[in-house]
């Protein structure tokens, strides 16, 4: 881990309004000092998901104490899994707690998701988002919620109940514009102060542009492969643009003068797949103020040794916008393209999940 610079980082929080958090975690990071040194060198919070943490738990072994406990306590695989993940969310909360109290509560956040197989059921995710939220009972705590259209309902009934929530797989500007309404909507049945009450909307961004380049490759035009690589920005751009919009309306007026929060957008999944493409490319042209980037480490530390700074996100909205109508024009439908996206994302996180609890069933015989 770099040390040798620490003026990226901390500069896009100060002067861009941008929070960088990290998208991993590991337990020898929070025991060896690791997240300390990137909380110091400017990350904000952290987020984690099924694959991350099935990576963390099958490849080290720093976990295997405290599995054999839990198991030889009478835990079932699956309860032993999310007493691993409970020790490692509650220790880098910990970590960021600083974070947390010296923000008011606007970042230091790490977030855990749902089992997600729940992901197209609407009551099963609200308990279940429900459950670890009390479980945990951590302040600077998101549980994450898939953007799925069955994770709407969820997401307005857990802000609701005053919980907070970081909506994941958002692939498209339409989901975003529903999920913020969910946002919205939840914020609405609350009676009194909102001034605890937070979330994010994590707008997926690299598999876009994964996905529309094989469909703009499959057309070969010279207008098509001019578009590759410029999709998944525009679509940010676009919702970004959103954002601005909507919370300038009336309605979040009124739920802004009860101490409301705007649900920020953070951009999720910025590494870049196309090793054509430069490494913070996802980064330099995504910064802009009250949003979030969460970034894998290698990104963070590309970022911290060679990232651009610059506002970006409302640069060049009407080629976003061109290219968007392009891509239309072409026959690229992006609503369809997000449907596909979220169904292999849910796949993607339930087939982690499995094969972990499939790994820990065959370490305890």
């Amino acid at each position: 881990m770099s040390n040798q610079k620490t003026s990226n980082l901390k500069t896009l929080y100060e002067q861009y309004g941008q929070s960088p958090w990290l998208d991993n975690i590991r337990r020898g990071w929070i025991t060896g000092g690791d997240l300390q040194q990137w909380v110091d060198m400017g990350v904000r919070g952290l987020t984690s998901n099924p694959s991350i943490f099935q990576k963390a738990i099958a490849e080290t072994d720093d976990y295997d104490e405290e599995f054999q406990a839990a198991t030889s306590a009478g835990a079932s695989i699956e309860d032993a899994y999310w007493k691993l993940v409970s020790t490692d969310i509650a220790g880098a909360a910990q970590i960021l707690r600083p974070v947390y109290d010296a923000s008011d509560g606007a970042d230091g956040y790490v977030s855990v998701e749902v089992a997600p197989d729940l992901a197209y059921d609407s009551y099963k995710t609200a308990a279940a988002a429900r459950n670890l939220n009390t479980s945990l009972g951590i302040d600077n705590l998101y549980v994450k919620i898939p953007g799925t259209t069955e994770g709407l309902p969820a997401i307005t009934q857990m802000i609701a109940e005053r919980r907070n929530i970081n909506v994941t797989l958002i692939f498209s500007v339409q989901r975003y514009a529903e999920v913020a309404d969910a946002y919205l909507d939840g914020l609405e049945q609350v009676d009194g102060d909102l001034s605890r009450v937070s979330s994010v909307a994590s707008f997926f961004v690299s598999r876009i542009d994964t996905e529309v380049d094989r469909r703009l490759e499959e057309i070969g035009t010279p207008d098509a492969l001019a578009l590759r690589g410029k999709t998944a920005i525009a679509c940010c751009k676009a919702a970004y643009a959103h954002y601005q919009q909507l919370y300038s309306s009336p309605r979040w007026k009124a739920l802004e003068a009860r101490g409301a929060r705007p649900q920020r957008l953070l951009w999720a999944s910025t590494s870049t797949k196309n090793p054509d493409y430069r490494d913070t490319l996802y980064v330099d042209e995504l910064i802009g103020p009250d949003t979030v980037n969460t970034l894998p480490d290698a990104t963070l530390e590309a970022f911290q040794d060679h990232g651009t700074l610059s506002t970006t996100i409302t640069s060049g909205i009407d080629e976003a916008q061109a290219c968007l109508t392009q891509l239309g024009d072409m026959g690229i439908d992006l609503d369809e393209v997000s449907e596909k996206l979220t169904h292999e994302g849910v796949a993607a996180f339930t087939k982690s999940f499995d094969e972990l609890l499939d790994t820990l069933a065959n370490a305890s015989l």
